[in-house]
């Protein structure tokens, strides 16, 4: 598992498509915090946001395009070795298990480092590192990778979960908070699935999000190990 989640972490490092976002996420959070009395002054803002001004271009960021990014790196990670024909040498090597759960763990390293690094940041402008906010950021990664091998699991080609990651990365952030600040009754108890509802209030209900994505990544497991390669 580890030198399966070691491959993982080092391939996502080696991705165009990880540079750029990698330099997506330090340049906002280089100007947002650089620039944040000059957005303070602008909108009027309560003493706790401002307390956290430096994090919203970040935050903006990672929640209205994350789980996009994060489908674009990871929609083919486990549908890709059985495109490629690689996964039958992998079963052959160690437990299915021990690739999908490496997998998820190179992901999901890739991103701790990147949010990591944009939060270490932030912190030279403001002068502290805001752990909360942070640990908020992490589960909500932690999620969408989770759902995003979900879907490299379920959907056996890499061309396919592509356009599906393109949609859900734009739908989810969008279709989320709508469910989650939603007073319709019949649609307001998809909240509760939702990663956005857990972070609305300022508590520590948002280690929830790292059950659901536990759930998500047994319902992962349970289907990887019944399929054919």
């Amino acid at each position: 598992m580890i030198a399966i989640g070691k491959r993982e972490f080092i391939s996502m490092f080696k991705s165009i498509k990880s540079i750029i976002i990698i330099a997506i996420l330090l340049i906002t959070s280089y100007y947002s915090a650089k620039y944040s009395e000059i957005l303070a002054t602008a909108i009027a803002l309560t003493e706790k946001e401002m307390a956290n001004i430096h994090t919203v271009g970040l935050l903006f960021v990672l929640m209205f395009f994350g789980q996009l990014f994060v489908m674009g790196l990871s929609h083919d990670s486990i549908n890709k070795e059985s495109h490629e024909r690689t996964m039958r040498f992998l079963v052959t090597r160690t437990s299915r298990l021990r690739i999908l759960f490496g997998k998820f763990a190179g992901a999901w390293f890739f991103w701790f480092a990147s949010i990591l690094v944009s939060f270490l940041l932030i912190s030279i402008f403001s002068l502290k590192f805001d752990f909360f906010i942070f640990s908020q950021v992490i589960a909500l990664s932690t999620f969408q990778i989770s759902l995003a091998i979900l879907m490299s699991v379920v959907v056996p080609k890499p061309s396919i979960t592509m356009f599906l990651g393109i949609l859900i990365g734009l739908l989810a952030p969008i279709l989320g908070a709508w469910i989650a600040l939603t007073d319709n009754t019949w649609i307001s108890w998809l909240k509760f699935a939702s990663p956005y509802y857990y972070l609305v209030e300022d508590n520590y209900l948002f280690l929830i999000i790292f059950c659901l994505a536990g759930l998500m990544l047994a319902a992962a497991a349970t289907i990887f190990n019944r399929r054919e390669f």
